[in-house]
């Protein structure tokens, strides 16, 4: 038998985007100067930092509600409850479990909220859930800014603006960071050093075993879930909504679920995101988080309709790798690092508006190609007749 031959055109279409970062990453490598094993340790950082938070994303991609811009309501019910956790002074890896149970309800509840309001939206998932988070981050200000004191008890002054009553800027976790990060961590290479001006990197590289295995089991979680009973009726939701409820599964249901477990994904995402920082500013920590975990998703090679864990993997080594590079080669190349950080944001944004033209795009041309076919059909048909 002879084997498929390999279609370098349709390989490129498919992965254009992955393709095109790992061009990027290539390039801005050896430009910015900076020591292969410096990248490789921020590299890790940030995978084991995103990985948790960007597979969130996954279970509403399956049940065909496409990329979920609300689970930053998920980031705020774990912001939220770290505050509490300090506050309570519990620190290390029982207060990032106590946080992490905190966020459970605070998540399902903000994830019922967005699934009922996105189940009224079917076929505007995506932009309705992206005003979703700009509302509720409006509600997240007022509750710690102006509840948080007079209604919510807090106890520590340190935590608490000089007017008696809510939350100052910067919450610190020192006490906690890197908690999980430090945790069975394995350094490769001798023992983890820095980034000396004029002496290059001096250090091994960290492997955050403990955050690696939480991964894992969340990949793991994933991959069984798909095979239940639940996970089914998501795929059938994801693949057509009529057939779905033709066959008898309650598709708003299966919507709203699909929604609230991501929102605790993120809760959870949020808590190990924080704990690698060791600190996070109060009302803008979950801003971003939305966004960048998107392009992540998306520089892996997803789409708004399909997408994996190993897109999640590839995302954030590709995505944070140029995060990593371009500055330096910004500054290498222009004498100005701050062109290296134009040039990653603007490529977060783009990465999301080229992926869903492509995907707009490839819907159009799929509707066109069947219109034909179905014009064809139609048209053999009314010739059987006649004949």
């Amino acid at each position: 038998m002879k084997g498929k031959r390999f279609d370098v055109k349709q390989f490129l279409g498919k992965n254009s985007v992955p393709v095109l970062f790992i061009i990027i990453c290539a390039v801005l490598i050896p430009v910015s100067g900076l020591p292969v094993s410096y990248i490789l340790n921020e590299a890790m950082t940030r995978l084991g930092r995103n990985a948790f938070l960007i597979l969130s994303l996954l279970i509403p991609i399956m049940a065909g509600m496409g990329l979920n811009f609300a689970m930053t309501l998920g980031a705020m019910a774990g912001e939220i409850a770290l505050i509490l956790v300090a506050d309570w002074q519990i620190w290390g890896i029982p207060g990032l479990v106590l946080a992490a149970i905190l966020s459970i309800p605070l998540s399902i509840l903000l994830g019922l909220m967005c699934g009922s309001i996105l189940n009224r939206a079917k076929g505007r998932e995506m932009v309705t859930s992206y005003f979703i988070a700009y509302c509720m981050t409006g509600v997240y200000q007022l509750v710690v800014l102006y509840m948080m004191g007079p209604i919510i008890p807090i106890l520590h002054n340190t935590l608490k603006l000089p007017r008696g009553f809510g939350i100052r800027n910067t919450v610190s976790l020192l006490q906690m960071r890197q908690s999980v990060d430090n945790a069975l961590a394995v350094y490769v290479g001798g023992v983890l050093g820095r980034l000396d001006i004029g002496k290059g990197y001096v250090g091994g590289v960290k492997i955050p075993v403990l955050t690696l295995i939480i991964i894992a089991l969340a990949c793991l979680f994933i991959v069984w879930f798909r095979r239940t009973k639940l996970g089914q009726d998501m795929r059938a939701v994801g693949q057509d909504m009529n057939v779905a409820r033709d066959a008898g599964i309650n598709v708003d249901r299966t919507r709203l679920i699909s929604i609230v477990m991501s929102t605790v994904f993120a809760g959870f995402g949020m808590i190990i995101y924080l704990q690698n920082m060791g600190n996070f500013p109060t009302y803008t920590a979950h801003t971003n988080v939305g966004m960048f975990c998107i392009a992540a998703l998306l520089v892996g090679g997803a789409s708004v309709e399909k997408a994996s864990i190993g897109n999640v993997f590839l995302g954030v080594l590709l995505f944070h790798t140029m995060f990593i590079v371009a500055p330096a080669a910004g500054t290498k190349i222009t004498g100005d690092s701050m062109i290296g950080e134009y040039f990653r944001v603007f490529v977060s944004y783009a990465v999301i508006t080229v992926a869903l033209v492509m995907y707009e795009a490839k819907k159009r041309k799929e509707n066109r190609t069947l219109g034909q076919q179905l014009a064809i059909e139609q048209k053999a048909e009314e010739e059987g007749r006649t004949a």
